[in-house]
């Protein structure tokens, strides 16, 4: 069985393969369904966070970037990034650690998705933690 496959195309079948592989008495193989699908759901939860965090940011760099255009639906947006990023780490705290390893990145992919949605090349070279999670946005602030 290609266990590498099964739990990158189906969590869910893959358990069933491992349950399966159980009950027949075969150890080896459902301690390598079982490895395959704990490394499978930790890249999918990784994902999940760094789609927010991309998500976060790149809205936090339109806000700075075209304060003429602020609105209720972006500071809407920016919150519930938040929310949902906190629902992640509040289930899977060990992704907070995470964080670090995923800033760059993610930053460098919401800087080109801001500028591809405004047409407006940014200033923006970096964006802080304290800029990101616990900014205040305002709709006064103009």
């Amino acid at each position: 069985m290609d266990w590498k496959e099964l739990a990158v195309t189906s969590h869910y079948q893959t358990a069933v393969a491992v349950r399966q592989a159980l009950l027949e008495g075969n150890m080896e193989d459902a301690q390598t369904g079982i490895k395959e699908l704990t490394e499978a759901l930790g890249r999918s939860e990784k994902r999940v966070l760094r789609s927010q965090m991309i998500r976060l940011m790149m809205h936090i760099i339109k806000w700075r970037t075209e304060p003429q255009r602020r609105s209720r639906s972006w500071l809407a947006t920016i919150e519930n990034a938040r929310v949902e990023i906190d629902a992640i780490l509040e289930d899977e705290p060990s992704l907070k650690r995470r964080i670090p390893e995923l800033w760059e990145k993610s930053f460098r992919s919401a800087l080109r998705l801001a500028e591809k949605e405004t047409g407006i090349r940014s200033y923006i070279k970096g964006l802080s933690e304290e800029e990101v999670f616990e900014e205040e946005y305002s709709l006064s602030d103009l």
